[in-house]
C-alpha cells in the first residue's frame, strides 16, 4: 500500500530475485527508482527514477480491463516479459497474436481467473515486453526463443507445469513450447492456426491475398518496417475488419493500444523479425522435429473460426484436426463463431471451451 512520509505519498516497489535466470518486479504503481545489486544472480535490477509512458510498469487506462490482476515484469535472461496475473488454482498461460498484445484476453482472462491462476503475457517484441536486438538469422525472434521466455516467466512465478492457450502467433509459440518443453506443458490449446510448416506447405493465393502479413512482413528490412510504421491505424483496422471479426468487438482502449504499439519502431522491427523467423529458422526447427518424429506429447485442443480460412482452406488435407493429428497424438477440437479474433468476438464460447479442456482429468 502507498505510505505517507512527511506528507508525501510514497510508492513501494519490491524487487525479488527468484532464480538464476529470472527476477520478478512487483509494483503498486509509479514514481521512485530502486537500484539493487543481486550478486547471487549477477543481475543489476534497474527501475527508472521517473517512470514515463513507455515504461513497462506504467499504469495505463487499459488496466481497468483486468480488474484484480497484478502487473509483473520478469527478467528472463535475454529480455524482459511483461504479464498480468490473477486467480488461484491450476496455472494457465494465455498468449496473444498479431497485431495484438495480451489485451486480447481482457474478456476471457477474468472469467478463467475464477477457476485458475491466469497469466496473460506479452510476447517478446510485443506490447510492454522487451525488444532485444535482432540477429541476421532471425533467431532472436524464433518461436524457440519466445517459448523459452515463457517457461522462464512461469518458473519465476513459481510454476513448473501449466496449461497454455495461444492465439495466432501466440499459438505458434505455444506449439513450440510443447515440443521443446514437454515436461512443462500439461495441455495445449491452439486457436485459429495450423502448424507453421503446414501453412507454407499448403500455401496458395488465398493465403497471400487474405493474410498479407505472411508475405509482406517476411520481406527483408526495412521495407515492411517502413510500411507498417507509415500507417499503423490502417494496418490494425484492416486486420480487425477483414479477418472475419466485427469492429465493435474491440473497445476503443484496446484498438488504441494496438495502434500505438505500431507507432514504436522497435516493436515494428521485432514483429517483422518474428515473421521472418517463421519463414526461416522456425521451419528449420520444424523440419528437425519431423525428421526425429517428435510430436506434441500432451493433449491438444484446436479451435478455429467457423467459415474462416482454417475451416475452409484445408479440407483437401483432411481439415485442421487431421493436420494437427500428424503433429500430436491426442487432438480434439472444432470451429466456433467469432471470426479470426474469436477470443474477443466470442469470449463466452472461448472461455467455456478452454475451461472445459483445462478441467479434464
Amino acid at each position: 500500500m502507498p505510505a505517507i512520509v512527511n506528507g508525501q505519498r510514497m510508492v513501494v516497489v519490491r524487487v525479488n530475485a527468484l532464480s538464476d535466470s529470472a527476477r520478478i518486479v512487483r509494483e503498486q504503481p509509479r514514481r521512485r527508482a530502486l537500484i539493487k545489486k543481486r550478486k547471487k544472480i549477477g543481475i543489476m535490477s534497474r527501475l527508472r527514477a521517473d517512470l514515463g509512458a513507455d515504461d513497462p510498469l506504467e499504469s495505463t487506462p487499459d488496466d481497468a480491463l483486468f480488474p484484480g490482476f497484478e502487473t509483473v515484469s520478469i527478467d528472463v535472461g535475454e529480455t524482459t516479459i511483461s504479464a498480468r496475473r490473477a486467480g488461484t488454482g491450476p496455472p494457465v498461460l494465455l498468449l496473444h497474436g498479431f497485431p495484438e498484445t495480451h489485451l486480447m484476453w481482457h474478456r476471457v482472462a477474468p472469467a478463467l481467473a475464477e477457476d485458475f491462476m491466469v497469466v496473460c503475457a506479452d510476447l517478446r517484441g510485443y506490447g510492454r515486453s522487451g525488444k532485444p536486438p535482432s540477429r541476421p538469422d532471425h533467431s532472436t525472434y524464433s518461436k524457440r526463443s519466445m517459448a523459452l521466455d515463457m517457461t522462464r516467466l512461469m518458473e519465476a512465478l513459481g510454476v513448473q507445469r501449466f496449461f497454455v492457450a495461444g492465439h495466432d502467433r501466440g499459438g505458434r509459440v505455444a506449439h513450440r513450447m510443447a515440443l521443446d518443453h514437454p515436461d512443462r506443458v500439461a495441455r495445449l490449446a491452439v486457436l485459429d492456426i495450423i502448424p507453421t510448416s503446414d501453412v507454407f506447405r499448403l500455401a496458395d493465393a488465398r493465403l497471400a491475398l487474405a493474410f498479407w502479413p505472411w508475405s509482406l512482413l517476411t520481406q527483408p528490412a526495412p521495407l515492411p518496417e517502413l510500411l507498417l510504421g507509415s500507417a499503423p491505424e490502417a494496418v490494425v483496422d484492416d486486420a480487425l475488419k477483414n479477418w472475419g471479426s466485427r469492429v465493435e468487438d474491440f473497445p476503443d482502449a484496446v484498438r488504441t493500444a494496438y495502434v500505438n504499439a505500431l507507432r514504436d519502431a522497435a516493436t515494428i522491427h521485432a514483429i517483422c523479425e518474428e515473421y521472418r523467423a517463421s519463414a526461416s529458422i522456425d521451419l528449420q526447427h520444424d523440419d528437425e522435429d519431423e525428421m526425429a518424429e517428435r510430436r506434441v506429447a500432451c493433449p491438444v485442443l484446436a479451435l478455429w473460426s467457423v467459415n474462416g480460412p482454417i475451416d475452409m482452406w484445408y479440407r483437401d488435407a483432411g481439415g485442421p484436426l487431421a493436420i494437427w493429428a500428424r503433429r500430436a497424438g491426442d487432438v480434439r477440437g472444432h470451429a466456433i463463431p467469432g471470426g479470426h479474433f474469436f477470443p474477443e468476438g466470442n469470449a463466452s464460447d472461448t472461455t467455456s471451451e478452454l475451461r472445459r479442456f483445462f478441467q479434464e482429468d
